[in-house]
């Protein structure tokens, strides 16, 4: 046989079993059927089944949440610290950073305001020691028949009013500190205990109260007790109430968790985000946490012994919430379940469901043929 005989046969030959192979890729896959009690049955040939996964259902007792968000100041253990009078920066005692007591002397003002204060107090410190004098001379004469009664009750009445007098000048000098002298010094003390966030002032500033807005002198704060401030989802919100214990974990502490809880939840949610505020209080006694670190707080929430899926593996429809179990290989029936509140990206299954059940996780749009 010549070559080119040889070539057309080979050709031939090809084309025929091409032609073979087509039709064969051509011949449609076998197809479910549905038996009762809506059951959808696939033949054990189906390549379909290779997509779709089913896992079994196991009973779970906890659930962790995460939630991302930031740490901010203690704003009930940090002091912002203004001038109660206008007046001249003399000396500051600390920096910033500095560690203080409570109490302890952050800068001294020369206040002329102060000082008129101070004189107040002490003009009606002697206006006091003065009446009481005065009294004692006229109830002596008006006991001797000398002085009438009305000059002993004006003489009592004014002892009543500069011990008032007295009384309020002093409180007023005690909000400021000391009141045994007129020298026009003004302590700015720390009302707590902390560390120094913020210094506004400079040596030799003038100082008025009026000019300083809402921007503080210093800044005094308690590290060891930092806010937590983070945005939960109103399907979580449930879980997560004033004193639930949470765990924080940031970049900087590697494996380490820091404990604290919840302290509150706010009522009202943002119309923007759909979120409700929820602010938790973390214990940095080892000072390792930073204000303005982002950070995440785990809540491991305990679901009983419902047994639990995942949100993907639910079906919504004609007003109903099921899923697909598969009863045997290659054997999917729709069953309604009743589902608890969510928990991150797992649900509870009050009824429908009971663990060892196989439901599908993925490729439950290959059901939907029939």
């Amino acid at each position: 046989m010549s070559a080119e005989k040889l070539i057309v046969a080979g050709l031939c030959a090809g084309f025929l079993a091409w032609g073979c192979w087509d039709k064969k890729e051509k011949e449609p896959s076998p197809q479910p059927t549905v038996e009762q009690h809506s059951i959808l049955v696939f033949p054990k040939a189906s390549p379909m089944l290779d997509q779709i996964v089913a896992v079994p259902v196991e009973p779970r007792r906890d659930v962790t949440l995460r939630f991302n968000g930031r740490l901010v100041w203690n704003e009930d253990r940090t002091a912002r610290v203004f001038a109660p009078f206008a007046g001249r920066v003399q000396a500051i005692a600390v920096r910033p950073g500095e560690r203080v007591a409570r109490g302890q002397t952050l800068a001294v003002l020369a206040a002329p305001d102060f000082g008129v204060a101070q004189a107040e107090a002490r003009k009606a410190e002697n206006d006091y020691s003065l009446a009481q004098k005065n009294v004692e001379r006229i109830r002596e004469l008006a006991q001797a028949g000398v002085a009438p009664a009305k000059d002993l009750q004006a003489a009592e009445a004014e002892v009543v009013r500069t011990a008032s007098e007295r009384a309020r000048a002093n409180a007023r000098l005690k909000l400021y500190g000391k009141t045994d002298t007129v020298d026009q010094e003004l302590a700015l003390r720390s009302p707590v205990a902390g560390v120094v966030v913020e210094r506004n002032l400079n040596p030799g500033q003038e100082l008025r109260p009026d000019s300083q807005g809402d921007k503080p002198l210093f800044v005094v704060s308690d590290p060891a007790h930092l806010w937590f401030m983070l945005d939960v989802s109103e399907q979580d919100v449930a879980r997560v109430k004033p004193g639930t214990e949470v765990k924080l974990s940031t970049a900087s502490l590697g494996d380490d968790r820091i404990g604290g809880h919840v302290l509150q939840v706010a009522d009202l949610v943002d119309p923007q985000t759909r979120t409700i505020k929820v602010r938790a209080v973390m214990d940095n006694a080892r000072g390792k946490l930073r204000p303005e670190m982002y950070a995440t707080i785990r809540h491991t929430d305990s679901m009983k012994t419902l047994p639990v899926i995942p949100v993907g593996a639910l079906l919504q429809g004609d007003g109903k919430t099921s899923v697909w179990v598969e009863t045997a290989r290659g054997h999917f029936q729709p069953v309604e379940v009743k589902t608890g509140d969510r928990a991150g990206d797992m649900l509870p299954i009050i009824s429908g469901l009971k663990p060892g059940d196989r439901i599908v996780v993925d490729g439950a749009m290959l059901l939907r043929v029939q």
